[in-house]
């Protein structure tokens, strides 16, 4: 079970080593994803909170990313956090995501990325429920149910 700590040691002394790696040229990105999609996940964007019913929506079933099928979370550890986006206090598996220093917009997070196509998901915050205190906060858009 990952903690605060855990990711910060990611951060700080790299990231789980993926399973493999998903390379593309933007341009190949660009030609398999939606506009919007290919805003968010290769550009670090971000959709607007409440833009997906799946915030709240809290039934079994695996997450995996929409650039790449890579397992993300299992709804297992989804949980309503009222933020605007799906929340989640664990990834699928240790090697599902990585972790970046992001000092953009004038404050210092945690960006989640997938860590076999580096696609941005949003941000993990040490605010979560017991027993992990982890709210990893994805845009809905850069994940697909299975």
């Amino acid at each position: 079970m990952l903690k605060w700590n855990d990711i910060i040691n990611f951060v700080k002394n790299g990231n789980p080593t993926a399973k493999r790696k998903v390379v593309k040229t933007p341009e190949q990105w660009r030609a398999l994803l939606a506009e919007d999609v290919y805003y968010v996940t290769r550009n670090k964007g971000t959709e607007a909170p409440g833009h997906s019913s799946s915030c709240t929506l809290l039934e079994p079933g695996k997450y995996a990313c929409i650039c790449c099928d890579n397992l993300l979370f299992d709804a297992d550890e989804k949980f309503d956090s009222g933020s605007g986006w799906p929340s989640f206090t664990q990834p699928a598996s240790i090697e599902a995501i990585a972790y970046i220093l992001d000092m953009s917009h004038g404050m210092e997070r945690v960006e989640v990325v997938c860590n076999e196509c580096d696609a941005h998901l949003g941000h993990i915050f040490p605010d979560g429920p017991a027993p992990t205190g982890l709210r990893y906060c994805v845009n809905a858009i850069a994940m697909e149910k299975r």
